[in-house]
């Protein structure tokens, strides 16, 4: 009884979800459509109307891509759960390796290859023919594949341990493995944030000392006045994948260095690169990122705890067309099933973190606009809506619903307003 309405709420959600994702994405294309035709007043000045149509177009593609892809990973997910299909995979492996640690982690691994072979084909048409249709793919068909074999082999490094820790905790460390876990994981995923910037990064970028001395200066003197300590400031060769522009932080504590795209660095002026970095600062200075990681960290537990549970009740697994084996282990199948329903349960909670992140982009405006020229990270962001295609008018709704960054029109009001 408790599977059949497991069951009934699981395609219930699911298809909750998606009428909502629909019905969004549908009012998001009616909107930047009706729109299409005028760049909106306040950014007439500085964007042409070729370029406020190609962000148009460029935004409704993705969208409509976005939404083929929502009908097939809810197939897919229908197909693993209900239909079969991990039942089927999992009475194939078992007669394979025999119910042990080996079938667990073969049968983690089997999803997620069989996961990934389903979405390259939407990968590839994103980047060779969506990206390169409006001009942004500078990806080559052999790095495209190389990056592909060292994402598999990095995943492979650090996730196989990673697999096998966590299930052999499941295991063998009692009704609390959950917690055990969790402080595992979490000292793996700081680990992670510790060596990205000098380990990983570096396999798949090359990364060079800024040496514009007039920008240099300015984010130097920046970040006394601020008393933000960077390990480095340096240039990354972005262009070789694309053409959109970036800027971000990496690691933390004593490691923390900023990096550029060599792409933004062409367009922005000296000032206008000080005003982006100067934002990025304000999420450092206002324990933006810190209150991101407690929030990740806590919500993490509370999951880990969930799963614990789960992974003990029967319906759980009947309720999603699996039928749990009695004289062995469970655990993988239990992470597999618990990471495809949680997305479904979970979905009507996302703009409560789209909310937060927006709120956090207006406070590091607002510590942007005071340490420099407001005028300065206004000019940078219309540059920046300019040369990656964002469009200027978005569906109010579909932008609360989803998006982490306040729309063009709203945050430039707001920096105008606080000068």
């Amino acid at each position: 009884m408790i599977s059949s309405v497991f069951s009934v709420l699981f395609v219930s959600f699911l298809l909750l979800a998606l009428i909502i994702q629909f019905w969004l994405g549908s009012r998001h294309i009616r909107h930047i459509l009706r729109n299409r035709a005028a760049v909106p007043a306040q950014f007439a000045e500085k964007i042409g109307l070729a370029s406020h149509q190609k962000a148009a177009d460029y935004t409704i593609a993705k969208t409509k891509l976005g939404m083929a892809m929502l009908l097939l990973n809810a197939a897919v997910l229908m197909g693993f759960t209900l239909f079969g299909g991990l039942q089927w995979l999992s009475v194939h492996l078992v007669k394979l390796t025999g119910p042990g640690m080996w079938y667990q982690i073969s049968l983690l691994v089997a999803f997620a290859i069989i996961s990934s072979v389903i979405e390259f084909p939407f990968t590839y048409y994103s980047q060779f023919v969506l990206e390169e249709q409006f001009g942004f793919n500078k990806m080559t068909m052999s790095l495209f594949f190389t990056d592909m074999i060292k994402n598999t082999l990095i995943g492979a490094v650090l996730g196989l341990p990673l697999i096998w820790v966590i299930l052999t905790l499941m295991e063998k460390a009692g009704s609390l493995w959950w917690l055990y876990a969790w402080a595992f994981f979490i000292g793996f995923q700081m680990l992670i944030m510790l060596i990205f910037p000098i380990v990983i990064a570096p396999l798949f970028n090359k990364f060079w000392p800024l040496d514009n001395e007039e920008v240099r200066e300015r984010i130097e003197n920046l970040s006394k006045r601020v008393s933000f300590a960077l390990k480095g400031i340096f240039v990354m060769d972005g262009s070789k994948r694309s053409g959109h522009g970036n800027a971000y932080f990496s690691g933390f504590g004593g490691a923390k260095r900023i990096v550029f795209y060599d792409t933004l660095l062409e367009r922005l002026a000296p000032n206008e690169i000080e005003a982006v970095l100067a934002h990025e600062l304000g999420h450092f200075k206002l324990k933006h990122i810190i209150k991101r990681m407690a929030v990740m960290f806590a919500l993490s537990l509370v999951f880990m705890a969930m799963l614990g549970f789960f992974k003990e009740q029967i319906w759980f697994y009947t309720g999603l067309g699996v039928d749990p084996m009695l004289l062995a282990q469970n655990d993988a199948m239990a992470i597999i099933l618990f990471m495809l329903v949680l997305p479904v349960f979970t979905f009507l909670f996302s703009p409560l973190s789209a909310i937060t992140s927006r709120k956090h982009e207006f406070e590091a405006d607002a510590f942007a606009a005071k340490h420099t020229n407001a005028n300065d990270l206004v000019t940078a962001l219309v540059k920046m809506y300019d040369d990656n295609s964002s469009t200027l008018t978005p569906d109010p709704l579909h932008s609360a619903f989803y998006d982490s960054h306040p729309s063009a029109s709203v945050r430039i009001n707001h920096l105008l307003a606080a000068q």
